[in-house]
C-alpha cells in the first residue's frame, strides 16, 4: 500500500504537534481508490484526489440502474422502464478509499475526522476499527477517532455502497466532498459548536448573542472566552471578555453590540467574523472562528416575506447538486460559475433540492448574495425508491436534521428550512404528525428561521392538516390551488417552493410553435420556444403572473436553474439515450437557453434585456410560418425581416404570455437579417438587436469566462467553443466534432455540449457541437505560468486562447 502522508496542503509530509496541542485542520486530498471492498488487496488501486466521483467517468449505458417502476405520485399504475432516470452512469455498487496519516500523537489532543459528504452508507475505519457509520450520502458528519489513533502510521479506509433504485436522479458516488482531519486540544469547541443570533437589529446598533459549546470543561471551574468581532475589512467592531463557571453541559453565552451594523442582503452581502479564544487555567486552550451576517427575516400574514424590514419576493431557482460534466465532485470554481450566471439573470435565491448542500455552495451564497432554502429529504418513512432514505428515516432523520441545522444556522444566506420534497407521507394518515416533529427539530435547533415543505398532493394536504403544520406552506406547481390554499390555510401566505418545470433543449425549435404538455418528438428534444411543459406543471408565464398578482405569494423557486444528470422528463420511459434533464434555464454545459432571457427580462431590473428567438438559419423553410419571440425588459418592440416591418407588439394583459413575451406568430421565414427595435414607455426607440442567417462554417471561436486562474490546482476556466462563418456570424446548426488540446500550467478537465441525448464521455477531449456550441473546462495547476488551449475541427480554422495562472 502506498504511503500517503498528508499536510495542510494535502502534500506528502509528516504532521507534528507541539507540546500543547493547538487547533489545526488539514484537507485530506490524496487517497487510493478501488471499485469494491477488497481493502487488503495488494494491487488494483487507483490514486485519486478528493473530492472524487467515481461514476462520472462512465460509460453511459441504458442498463445502469434501469428502474422498472410505476411512479405513483405521477398517477402511474403500471410499471414501465425508466431509462436514464439516474443518468445512465455506473453509480451503483461498492467502493473503497484508503490513505495513511503519520501522526506524533499528543496526550492532550483529539483527532476529529470530518466528512462533508460520502455517497453512500459510509463505514469509516481507523487502524481497522470502525469509528463511524453514516448512511445518508448527502449529509456532513464527523467522528472523534482519538481512541483508534496510534503514534506513527495510521491507516484510514472508507467503505461505500450505493444500492440500485436508491435515487430518482444521478446522486454521484464516492468521497465527492471534502474530507478533513481536525486536531483539537482536550478542552475545545466541537464541530459546529457555535450559534450566533441577532435578537435586535436597528440602524444604530445590532445586538449579537453568541452561544459556544465547550467539550471537557470541568464543572464549577472558571473558563474565559474572549470574542472579537470583525467586519469584512478585518476591522474590530466589537469585543468582549467573559469568565464564568459552566454547569451540566450548558453553552457559554456572550452578548456583544455592533454599532451602525452593515446588514446582509442579496444586494449588499456584508459579512462579519466572530473570533473566539478559549482560556482555562490561565492558558489559551482553543480558538474558533464563526462567520455570520446581520439581517432580519420575517413572515407577515397577508403581506409576505420581509428581509431587513423590506418586502421582497423570492426570485429563486432549485438546484441539484451535480455540476454537469464534473459530476457530483464539488469544485468551488464551478459552483461560483453557476451562481455568477444566475446572478446576472437576476436570481436572488437557491433551494437545495432535495438534499443538504455542499459547504462551498452556502459559503458562496453568503459572499455573493443569494438567499437559501435548505432542504434535506426527498422521502421520509414512506418509500419513493425501493432502496431510498425511508430505510433509515426512523433512526437517522433527527441526527441528519441536527447536523444540517447546526452546520448552517450561522450562515446569513440561509433564510428558511425545508423538511422535505413531495414526500408520500403527505397523504398518509398521521403524516401531519411526522411533519410537525421535523418542524419542531428545526425550531429547537434554530428558532430564528421559518420552516416549509414542498408539497404536491392537492387538495389532500389542504384538508388533512399536513399543509397547516408549517410556518409557510410550500406549493410545488398547482398554481390553480394557490388561492384556495390562501383561503383555507391559517398562515395566509403561500410559497411557490417548486414552479414551472418547462422543458427545452438549447437551440432546438419545433414547428408549429404551440403550447404542449408532455410532448414527445422524434428527435428526443423539447422545443426552445418555451411552450412545452409536463402534464403536472406549467409555463413560466403562469408563475410570473401569480407572483405579480398575489401579494400573499412570497415568491418562487423555478425547477430548475441548471440541467442536471438523470430525470430526463418527458423522455423518461423507454426513451434511451436521454439521460439528463431538460428543465434547466441553463443547460448541462452551463450555456443559457432562451428561457434564461425570459427570466432575466423580468428579474434583472438593473440591466437591459433584448433577446430574439429562434435562430435565423432555416434552410428549407423559406416562406413557411416561423414565429419570432422577443424577451425584453422594454414594454414594446418592432420586428423587421430584411428591413420589412412585421409590426409592433406591446406587452399587455390580454393573456399571461402577452404580459411577458412579445410574439410575432405569423412571420414567414426568409434568410437574411432579423432585427428588433425596442421602445421605452414613452415610445422612444432605445435599443435594437439583429440576428443574421449564417453561411457555411469557416472558423472556430473561443470565449473564456475568465482568463486568469489561481495556482490552486483546482481553479477552472469555462471556454465556450462555437463556429463562425467567414463574416464572423455564429452558425447555430453546427454539429462537427471538436478536439481540445491543453498545454502549459494547467490541464483539460472536462467538456459538455448540453445535448441530453449525447453519450459522449465528459472526460474525453473530443466531442460534437450541439446547436453550434460546447463548453470545455480547463483546470489550473499549482505553479505560475500560462495555459495554451487550442480547439480544432475538420474543415474549420482552429482557435487558440492563452490563460494566465498566478
Amino acid at each position: 500500500m502506498k504511503q500517503l502522508f498528508l499536510t495542510a496542503c494535502a502534500l506528502m509530509a509528516t504532521l507534528s504537534l507541539s507540546a500543547q496541542t493547538e487547533r489545526m485542520e488539514q484537507l485530506l486530498k490524496e487517497w487510493e481508490f478501488r471499485r469494491d471492498h477488497a481493502v487488503e488487496a495488494a494491487d488494483g488501486w487507483q490514486t485519486v484526489r478528493i473530492p472524487h466521483d467515481w461514476a462520472i467517468f462512465g460509460p453511459f449505458s441504458r442498463e445502469h440502474d434501469l428502474q422498472r417502476v410505476a411512479v405513483v405520485q405521477n398517477g402511474e399504475t403500471v410499471a414501465t422502464e425508466k431509462t436514464g432516470r439516474t443518468g445512465g452512469l455506473p453509480y451503483v455498487g461498492k467502493g473503497c478509499y484508503r490513505t495513511n496519516l503519520n501522526l506524533q500523537k499528543a496526550d492532550d489532543a483529539r483527532y476529529i475526522l470530518l466528512f462533508d459528504g460520502a455517497m453512500s452508507e459510509a463505514q469509516v475505519f481507523v487502524n481497522d476499527q470502525q469509528v463511524v457509520f453514516w448512511p445518508y450520502g448527502y449529509n456532513s458528519f464527523w467522528c472523534d477517532a482519538t481512541a483508534a489513533i496510534v503514534e506513527g502510521e495510521n491507516r484510514v479506509h472508507v467503505l461505500l455502497e450505493n444500492k440500485s433504485q436508491s435515487s430518482r436522479w444521478y446522486p454521484g458516488a464516492g468521497l465527492y466532498r471534502k474530507v478533513r482531519l481536525v486536531t483539537v486540544p482536550t478542552i475545545h469547541v466541537p464541530v459546529w459548536g457555535t450559534q450566533i443570533t441577532t435578537p435586535y437589529v436597528g440602524e444604530e446598533y445590532a445586538s449579537v448573542t453568541l452561544k459556544t459549546e465547550l467539550v471537557d470543561v470541568p464543572e464549577k471551574e472558571p473558563v474565559t472566552l474572549h470574542t472579537v468581532i470583525r467586519n469584512g475589512k478585518g476591522e474590530v467592531v466589537s469585543q468582549k471578555r467573559d469568565t464564568r463557571n459552566l454547569f451540566y453541559g450548558m453553552p457559554f453565552e456572550q452578548h456583544l453590540t455592533i454599532d451602525k451594523p452593515q446588514l446582509w442582503s442579496p444586494e449588499e452581502p456584508n459579512l462579519y467574523t466572530a473570533e473566539t479564544t478559549v482560556e482555562f487555567g490561565g492558558h489559551k486552550v482553543d480558538s474558533y472562528t464563526t462567520r455570520f451576517g446581520v439581517r432580519t427575516i420575517e413572515l407577515r400574514a397577508d403581506k409576505g416575506f420581509f428581509l431587513n424590514g423590506k418586502l421582497r419576493k423570492f426570485k429563486g431557482v432549485c438546484l441539484h447538486h451535480d455540476l454537469g460534466p464534473l459530476g457530483a465532485a464539488v469544485n468551488k470554481a464551478a459552483i461560483r460559475r453557476q451562481l455568477t450566471i444566475l446572478k446576472e439573470m437576476g436570481c436572488d435565491a437557491i433551494r437545495t433540492s432535495h438534499n443538504m448542500p455542499a459547504e462551498e455552495l452556502v459559503e458562496l451564497c453568503d459572499e455573493m448574495g443569494f438567499m437559501m432554502q435548505l432542504e434535506p429529504f426527498d422521502e421520509w418513512d414512506v418509500a419513493k425508491c425501493e432502496n431510498g432514505y425511508h430505510r433509515f428515516f426512523d433512526e437517522w432523520a433527527e441526527k441528519d436534521m441536527v447536523n444540517m441545522l447546526r452546520h448552517y444556522r450561522n450562515n446569513p444566506s440561509v433564510v428558511m428550512w425545508s423538511v422535505g420534497n413531495e414526500v408520500p407521507t403527505q397523504w398518509t394518515e398521521g403524516g401531519y404528525k411526522v411533519a410537525s416533529w421535523l418542524q419542531e427539530i428545526c425550531h429547537r435547533e434554530d428558532p430564528t428561521r421559518p420552516v416549509t415543505c414542498g408539497m404536491d398532493q392537492f387538495p389532500t394536504v389542504l384538508n388533512n392538516g399536513f399543509a397547516a403544520q408549517f410556518d409557510v406552506a410550500g406549493f410545488n406547481y398547482r398554481v390553480h390551488f394557490y388561492e384556495r390554499g390562501y383561503e383555507i390555510l391559517p398562515q395566509n401566505l403561500i410559497l411557490g417552493s417548486e414552479t414551472t418545470s418547462t422543458v427545452s433543449s438549447r437551440g432546438v425549435y419545433h414547428f408549429p410553435a404551440e403550447p404542449l404538455e408532455g410532448a414527445l418528438h422524434p428527435d428526443h428534444h423539447s422545443s426552445s420556444y418555451d411552450l412545452e411543459c409536463c402534464w403536472w406543471s406549467n409555463l413560466p408565464d403562469e408563475d410570473m403572473a401569480a407572483n405579480d398578482d398575489y401579494p400573499w405569494l412570497i415568491g418562487q423557486f423555478v425547477w430548475t436553474g441548471f440541467d442536471y444528470l438523470g430525470e430526463p422528463t418527458p423522455y423518461d420511459t423507454d426513451a434511451w439515450p436521454n439521460h439528463s434533464s431538460m428543465f434547466g434555464i441553463v443547460d448541462l454545459a452551463s450555456l443559457p437557453k432562451d428561457r434564461y432571457w425570459f427570466y432575466r427580462s423580468i428579474w434583472n431590473t438593473e440591466a437591459e434585456t433584448l433577446h430574439i428567438l429562434p435562430h435565423w438559419n432555416w434552410k428549407g423553410r423559406e416562406g413557411e410560418t416561423t414565429p419570432v419571440f422577443v424577451y425584453t425588459s422594454y414594454p414594446e418592440a418592432e420586428l423587421f425581416v430584411n428591413g420589412v416591418s412585421q409590426g409592433r407588439r406591446v406587452k399587455n394583459n390580454s393573456s399571461k404570455m402577452e404580459r411577458y413575451r412579445l410574439m410575432w406568430n405569423e412571420v414567414k421565414y426568409a434568410p437574411g437579417e432579423l432585427r428588433v427595435v425596442a421602445y421605452d414607455a414613452a415610445g422612444k426607440a432605445v435599443a435594437e438587436k439583429s440576428l443574421f442567417t449564417a453561411g457555411k462554417g469557416a472558423q472556430l471561436h473561443i470565449e473564456a469566462d475568465r482568463t486568469t486562474l489561481a495556482k490552486s490546482g483546482e481553479d477552472l476556466a469555462y471556454l465556450t467553443v462555437s463556429v463562425l462563418d467567414k463574416q464572423g456570424v455564429p452558425v447555430p446548426t453546427e454539429s462537427r466534432e471538436v478536439k481540445v488540446e491543453v498545454k502549459g500550467a494547467g490541464k483539460f478537465r472536462a467538456m459538455a455540449n448540453g445535448d441530453p441525448t449525447s453519450l459522449e464521455l465528459f472526460h474525453e477531449n473530443e466531442m460534437k457541437l450541439f446547436s453550434g456550441k460546447l463548453t470545455a473546462i480547463v483546470e489550473s495547476g499549482i505553479t505560475s505560468g500560462t495555459i495554451e488551449v487550442t480547439v480544432s475541427a475538420r474543415g474549420l480554422k482552429p482557435a487558440t486562447i492563452t490563460l494566465e495562472v498566478q
